[in-house]
Order: structure tokens, then sequence, then C-alpha cells
């Protein structure tokens, strides 16, 4: 069983709702790139296909309507947070109070900050970061978004506390542990890093990193995510490479040889770049792609390859 509500990451989304509508204007109707820019986004994976043909050409905002604040919504910020904070493997939070976080978030008895919190006070974020020194480093730089190197006072300090020394930590009385964690998640600054944080997540196009293309690559070929179980030893073993590239392609290869992907039909290389790649392809592609795919000597699966392998995949 998964460590986490991994399982909410990949129920459909209900198809409306009425509470909380955004306010985003003008309407723009969904296209295969809007659609899954905003899954991955918000979701960390592409749509299903029943989702792709229940929001294709709807109005954005109420695809957003729909995802922002629902407990899938939650459970990928959730899987972001931790591996932003590098709990994972051995160092994933597997206690109850941990895998409840999505849903309290969902149903607004947590918020952000609290649940921030709860991350720093967790059994395994005090293992992976053992010893005063290692815990209030990462504390202050990573929730507070400080250099330690700039701010050698306050980092005794708050080795001081951790240690239940009392003192003033960022200006504020501490004399233990939680103490170190309250103040930096209270701390003005977190709020102005944690907001930068999410900036960069959401508003500036980064290469998809290991996590979500291994998610995204089972959903595009299965039609279903990975469990738990089966997405860590892959990201794993991906995040171990200064250049995953090569590998994915090699997972991509495997997973075309297992004889458990369905394979398109001759006639659907229009639909599979809009699909995979969120755009209609150029005349000189199709044209290319069709004359491959009528050579009797190609098998399905290499177009399809071929496709999975561009760079486009892998970067949006």
């Amino acid at each position: 069983m998964p460590n986490a509500p991994w399982s909410s990451l990949q129920d459909p989304l209900p198809p409306a709702q009425t509470e909380g509508r955004t306010e985003a204007r003008p309407a723009r109707a969904l296209d295969d790139e809007s659609l899954r820019a905003i899954y991955y986004d918000l979701l960390g994976r592409p749509p299903f296909p029943a989702e792709r043909e229940r929001w294709m050409d709807v109005e954005r905002h109420d695809l957003l309507d729909v995802l922002l604040g629902s407990v899938p919504f939650w459970t990928h910020w959730w899987e972001e947070q931790l591996y932003y904070f590098l709990l994972i493997d051995n160092f994933r939070p597997a206690n109850d109070d941990a895998r409840a976080v999505p849903g309290k978030l969902a149903e607004k008895r947590l918020s952000v900050r609290d649940a921030l919190r709860r991350i720093a006070m967790t059994p395994t974020f005090d293992l992976r970061n053992p010893g005063a020194d290692t815990f209030v480093t990462v504390v202050m730089e990573q929730f507070v978004g400080m250099r330690v190197q700039k701010s050698a006072r306050e980092l005794e300090i708050g080795k001081g506390a951790y240690d239940g020394r009392a003192g003033r930590f960022l200006g504020q009385p501490a004399a233990s542990q939680s103490d170190v964690v309250r103040i930096a998640v209270e701390h003005k600054n977190a709020t102005r890093y944690f907001l930068s944080r999410e900036y960069e997540r959401y508003v500036r196009r980064h290469p998809k990193t290991n996590q979500p293309f291994v998610r995204g690559l089972l959903v595009d070929l299965l039609g279903r995510l990975p469990t738990h179980d089966e997405v860590e030893p892959m990201r794993n073993a991906l995040d171990g490479l200064s250049d995953s590239r090569p590998l994915r392609s090699v997972l991509v290869r495997l997973l075309l040889d297992s004889g458990d992907v369905p394979v398109p039909e001759k006639s659907s290389i229009a639909d599979l770049f809009r699909r995979l790649l969120g755009r209609e392809p150029a005349d000189a592609e199709l044209g290319a792609f069709v004359q491959t795919f009528h050579d009797p000597a190609c098998r399905s699966t290499t177009v399809l390859y071929a496709l999975l392998s561009n760079p486009e995949y892998h970067n949006s």
C-alpha cells in the first residue's frame, strides 16, 4: 500500500463545481496544449482519456473551478512539497497525520502554513536533517530563504534553541526545536519565499522533472497512473543520473515492448500529436510519419516511440 493518498491522484474529477468559481476572463476554450498544461501544473499528470473528452473545447475557467482546491490538487501539491524537502524513499512521512494533510487542505481544515509546519515536525524530517546544525540550517534556508553564511548569529541562536537554550531566534523568543520551526514558518520572509517557489513551479516553464514524467508516461500509454511503489524505483533511477534522457528512452521502449500498450491505429497520427505533444503536426511531419506508418516493415510502436522520444514530450 502507498504511504500517502497516492490513489487520489488517479481519481477522475467530478464534472462540475458550484462553489468558489474562478473569475478567469476572457473565457477561452481548452485545446490539447492548454489542457495538458493545466493538468500537469495542477495534478502532476496529463488528463485521462475520459477527462480529455469531457473538457476539450470547454471554457478553461470551468475546469479550474473543478481542479483548484480538490483533493487531487492538494495531493499533488503535498507530493511536490515532500520532494522539495527530499522527504522521499525511507524519509517519506508514513503516519496517519501526514496522509490526512491533502484531505484537510481540500476541506479547508488546514492552512498551507500549518501543512508546511507539519512537514518540519515529522520524525522523518528530523532523520533527514539530523543534529542542530543541519536541522536549523535547512529550516532557515528552505523555509525562510536565508543564506546561513550571512546569518551565522541567527544560526547559532537557532542551534541553541534546538538544544533547549532560550534565545531570540529571528526576533522571537525560542527555547525548543518546535519553536525554531514555528518561528521560521511564520516569519514574513517565509511567505515571500514560499510564493517565489510556487511562482517558479507554476509560471516559469521548466522541463518535466522525473516524477511527473513517469506518471505522465503511464497515463499516456496505459490510461492509468503508476502506483507509488511503481513510480518510486523509476524516479529513483532517473534522479540518480545527471542526464536522465537516455534512461527515459529506455523506459519508453520497455513499456512499448511490454505488450500492455494499445497499438494506435494508422489513421490516428494527427491525434497522437495532439494527445502527446499538445499540438497539430506540421505538414512535413505528418507526411513523414504517414509514409513511415504505411511502410510494411514499420511497427505502430515505432511511430509512437518517435513521438515519445521527441524533446517536446520531455519538456512540456
